[in-house]
């Protein structure tokens, strides 16, 4: 019984945020609100530069064509993938405080109940999973390289033995971790204890333990600063140059192993334990934000199956099909599709 008022609430939440979201506002769909805050939305106007709208026409929004995009299913079960900053909650400046809306933690339940689900972020698997708290996904941190997924009773021959470990989580299920990069965790302790001693005299300078690789914020740090903070990543990383890379991203740098592995291969990891590495029986979904997520985007293209949904409010060179505008579409566009899915499998 509980259960049932939980999804009468939501679908009651639908319904109101649909008709407040698309009937009053349905001119606004092709780039959406901003978001200030997790709950705050404004009514910024659309972004009318041409060069966006020209790019639209490239990457439509996922919402205005959601129907098109759900008449392709025909049967397939539908897998979803979600990056977690810039998609499932705001660019914040104090990466600590990236929380999740409470709407949004709902309607990524919902979705989860009826579809396949998993969460692929550069964050540390368990620093996702305390700003997500839902045991109805799966987690793939730093980069898919720490990949808590369904278990696995037989060896995957795609990949190697070695780094898969069936395991109990908190809540006594089975589950398996594979992390293709464990190897390296003596050297990424050694190079976080190095960066921190190193960059502590840099103000605003913050160093992330994200497990399987190191993030170096530098979103506070002062443009007078910055070349110096550059630097002293620069010799770090120089020193274990053979066995490690720097990537750069929104605001941060990131020291990660080298390693043929990255959210494309995790997609493709979780799709053959979830049971769909044929491509012809599934369609999967990938919202994200960043440039390592244009890496499962690739993944989607190569298939010629599923859609890769690139978030952001300013035209960027992408292998996505569609785009959302922001944290906002993303939830319209979760919303809408546990709605859809309650309908398609009742």
């Amino acid at each position: 019984m509980k259960a049932v008022g939980v999804r009468f609430l939501f679908r009651l939440f639908h319904a109101l945020y649909y008709k407040v979201m698309v009937k009053e506002n349905s001119e606004k769909w092709l780039t959406g609100p901003q978001v200030d805050g997790p709950n705050n939305f404004n009514t910024e106007e659309p972004n009318e530069d041409p060069t966006y709208i020209s790019w639209l026409e490239k990457h439509p929004c996922a919402i205005s064509s959601f129907n098109r995009m759900t008449s392709a299913v025909k049967g397939k079960q539908v897998v979803v993938f979600l990056d977690y900053d810039g998609t499932l909650s705001p660019i914040v400046n104090d990466p600590d405080r990236a929380f999740m809306s409470d709407p949004m933690r709902s309607a990524v339940r919902e979705v989860a109940r009826l579809f396949p689900t998993a969460i692929i972020s550069g964050r540390s698997r368990d620093k996702v999973y305390e700003f997500v708290k839902l045991d109805e996904v799966y987690y793939a941190g730093s980069h898919g390289m720490d990949i808590m997924g369904p278990p696995v009773v037989l060896h995957l021959k795609s990949y190697d033995g070695k780094y898969q470990t069936n395991t109990i989580d908190d809540k006594g299920n089975e589950t398996t971790l594979y992390q293709p990069a464990k190897e390296y965790l003596p050297s990424i302790k050694k190079i976080l204890k190095e960066l921190k001693r190193r960059t502590c005299d840099v103000p605003g300078a913050f160093v992330e333990d994200n497990m399987f690789c190191i993030s170096v914020h530098y979103r506070h740090v002062l443009d007078e600063d910055y070349g110096t903070l550059e630097e002293i990543i620069g010799e770090v990383v120089s020193e274990y140059s053979s066995s490690f890379h720097l990537t750069r991203g929104k605001k941060v740098m990131e020291i990660r192993p080298s390693i043929q592995w990255n959210k494309g291969n995790a997609l493709l990891y979780l799709l053959q334990t979830l049971g769909f590495s044929d491509s012809a029986n599934v369609l999967p979904i990938y919202i994200g934000d960043d440039k390592t997520d244009e890496d499962a985007f690739k993944v989607l293209r190569v298939r010629g199956e599923g859609y890769p949904i690139i978030v952001s409010s300013v035209p960027r060179e992408t292998s996505a099909s569609h785009s959302l505008r922001d944290t906002s579409e993303v939830l319209s566009f979760l919303v809408r599709l546990a709605a859809w899915g309650e309908d398609a499998l009742s």
